[in-house]
């Protein structure tokens, strides 16, 4: 990054990173309304059932894959070109689908779409750290992570929408709405300044520092959308449920982990470990009450404690993360975050399919997974002792 621009961010440069950290959630999201119709359109395809599924999910597979390759790139080339070229391909590939009759050549335009998806999350979360410092970095970051999530409820009926009028293919032309964000982003955002001193000081990557981060972000990623993808079968433990019940659980879950990154963002001052604490405490709680439950008001109460747990869990790790990165490696460091994350998304279902063949039942899975969430708190609450703020000012420094 080469460009040096007096530039200041403002509101304005924060709400346009908002919306391009948007865009990528549209991936699986605006298609699950759909998945019935275009499983059915398929169906003469050989092994159909797993195919059309691996379509819709492709997409983070390559975000988790190819994001710290995009967080190196932007380290180098810039983000601001690479960020609204990302987003012009996103749209391109991204309508594709709705023309297209082959379901390979839908998983091939998905790839692609993945990767494009990986520039811009990695891209819009590593300039949310480079234009803000300080609480007003982390003021940020929780509006994403919530911002992100309430976006899923929308995305959900709007892609519902499209599929009632427009047919299994209607969600795809949801994609077109990156064009006038690319538009935003060229006029609006600007090259961060570098650092040339810090540069010359910082060049190498925090790897000891970082990595059991990275290790926890996974972990974090595994047990969200282990409790997302499978909460059909979650609330069925205590009663059957309906599709309607459903959506409207899963809306108030998405309402908890908005919730959750937003009270975490009004919080004055706290240590990293400590704000896992009592994250992984909540997630413990949800799951363990889920379990247990043979009511589904309780269960609804405990999936939304649960993900009041995760709404705090995700900002902790990427502000600790961002904490600890120098400026000239940020980018790469953004993107193994995201890389980490994304890659719990794509391996949750696998993990607790597993699992529920090796233990017999849902519930039991549900347990293992609350213990091991208590499991992490005790030991975050075992780190808390002495360990700094969080989110003090001291940008390129750790909690320790």
């Amino acid at each position: 990054m080469n460009t040096i621009s007096p530039t200041v961010a403002s509101t304005k440069h924060g709400i346009i990173l908002i919306l391009a950290a948007i865009m990528p959630v549209m991936a699986v999201i605006s298609l699950v309304p759909v998945l019935p119709m275009l499983l059915e359109e398929f169906k003469q395809i050989s092994g159909y059932e797993v195919l059309v599924p691996i379509a819709m999910t492709i997409p983070a597979l390559c975000v988790a894959v190819f994001s710290p390759i995009a967080g190196s790139l932007s380290d180098k080339f810039g983000r601001k070109s690479l960020l609204i070229f990302a987003l012009l391909i996103y749209s391109a590939v991204g309508v594709l689908p709705y023309f297209l009759e082959s379901l390979s050549h839908i998983i091939v335009s998905r790839i692609f779409l993945g990767i494009t998806e990986a520039v811009i999350m990695t891209i819009a979360t590593a300039l949310i750290a480079d234009y803000f410092i300080g609480k007003e970095r982390q003021k940020w970051i929780s509006i994403q992570i919530a911002s992100v999530s309430l976006s899923a409820i929308f995305l959900i009926a709007l892609g519902g929408m499209l599929g009632e009028v427009l047919g299994s293919r209607g969600p795809f032309v949801l994609y077109l709405l990156a064009l006038p964000v690319a538009l935003l982003v060229a006029l609006n955002l600007f090259e961060p300044k570098v650092r040339a001193n810090e540069d010359k000081q910082l060049t190498g990557f925090p790897v000891k520092k970082v990595l059991p981060l990275l290790f926890i972000t996974l972990f974090v990623g595994i047990i969200f959308y282990s409790m997302i993808v499978k909460l059909g079968e979650v609330l069925s433990i205590s009663q059957t449920v309906t599709p309607a019940i459903i959506g409207g659980i899963g809306a108030l879950a998405n309402i908890g982990v908005a919730l959750g990154a937003f009270c975490y963002g009004k919080i004055k001052h706290i240590s990293g470990p400590l704000l896992l604490c009592v994250g992984f405490g909540l997630s413990a709680f949800g799951y363990f009450a889920t379990a247990v439950s043979s009511s589904i008001v309780i269960s609804s109460i405990a999936i939304f404690i649960g993900c009041l747990g995760f709404g705090s869990l995700l900002p902790t790790t990427l502000t600790w993360v961002l904490k600890l990165l120098p400026e000239n490696v940020r980018g790469k460091g953004t993107g193994m975050w995201t890389g980490m994350f994304f890659l719990g998304q794509f391996t949750a279902p696998i993990v607790v399919t597993l699992l529920q063949k090796t233990l017999d039942s849902l519930s039991a899975v549900l347990v293992l997974i609350a213990i091991c969430c208590a499991i992490a708190s005790l030991v975050a609450a075992l780190k808390s002792k002495g360990a700094r703020d969080l989110k003090c000012d001291d940008t390129n420094k750790a909690p320790v």
